[in-house]
């Protein structure tokens, strides 16, 4: 019971934090998601309420989305979500790379929870580090940006900070801009999904369809108040506290504690 009530807490406040501040709900849901599950678990549960939380979104904003850049930057996320959605299913497989002992308890460092804890960090300092935060690509790297985005998305279901920093100079209105993206990780996520369902039936999902829901209807209440009352405020200081705590959860992940 207090793993559905603190997901869906979270799921509720990151929605209401995510819907326009680009700061994607998977980056933040995930490590929640996998302080309770194994880690290959918890990104296919952050995929399920990622992509309902986006078709929501999709009905409230998808008609503003620009075809062209969904042409040159969705089409090659697609392909790379599907290699990497494919790659995480081969990393679970392979074995542990270290064990040690603390406290009377072992933890284990694996292959799957260090790649993930180092792009947690990674994306985490992206979002805190300004330099970083301005950086952007040109219009001419989209089909690059849809490859880096795409891959990321598919092997640890955070995808957000990359699909940003390509699209923020594609020309776009600020209602195109956030429908677009929307469009895009909906787009990711159905792939990643389709090529994790493989896994679903031997991860007993439908043992936490409660959860699931739940943790649906949470970020659906949260993006509809984020559309309605949040269009004009800054988040700044929320989203750098947000990507610390990420950093820490980044670290303990790697350190195989969660």
């Amino acid at each position: 019971m207090i793993e559905i009530i603190f997901i869906c807490l979270a799921a509720f406040f990151t929605a209401i934090l995510t819907f326009f501040s680009g700061f994607g709900l998977g980056t933040i849901l995930m490590p929640v998601f996998a302080i309770f599950f194994p880690v290959e678990i918890a990104i296919a549960l952050t995929g399920v309420v990622h992509f309902s939380s986006n078709i929501y979104k999709v009905i409230l904003v998808g008609k503003k989305a620009s075809k062209e850049v969904l042409l040159n930057f969705g089409i090659p996320a697609i392909l790379a979500a599907f290699v990497g959605a494919w790659l995480l299913l081969r990393i679970t497989k392979m074995p542990s790379l270290y064990h040690y002992q603390m406290f009377h308890k072992v933890f284990e460092i694996t292959p799957v929870k260090l790649i993930i804890a180092i792009l947690l960090i990674v994306f985490s300092i992206i979002e805190i580090v300004p330099s970083f935060k301005k950086l952007q690509f040109n219009k001419r790297r989209l089909a690059l940006g849809g490859l880096l985005s795409g891959f990321f998305g598919g092997l640890t279901g955070i995808q957000g900070a990359i699909r940003s920093a390509f699209l923020i100079k594609s020309g776009l209105s600020k209602d195109a801009y956030i429908a677009t993206g929307v469009v895009i990780s909906c787009l990711v996520d159905f792939t990643r999904l389709s090529v994790y369902a493989s896994r679903f039936k031997e991860a007993n999902l439908q043992e936490h369809t409660t959860l699931i829901i739940s943790a649906v209807l949470a970020a659906i209440a949260g993006a509809s108040i984020s559309n309605i009352v949040l269009k004009k405020i800054t988040l700044k200081f929320i989203q750098g506290l947000v990507a610390t705590m990420l950093i820490l959860i980044g670290i303990a992940l790697g350190a195989g504690i969660i």
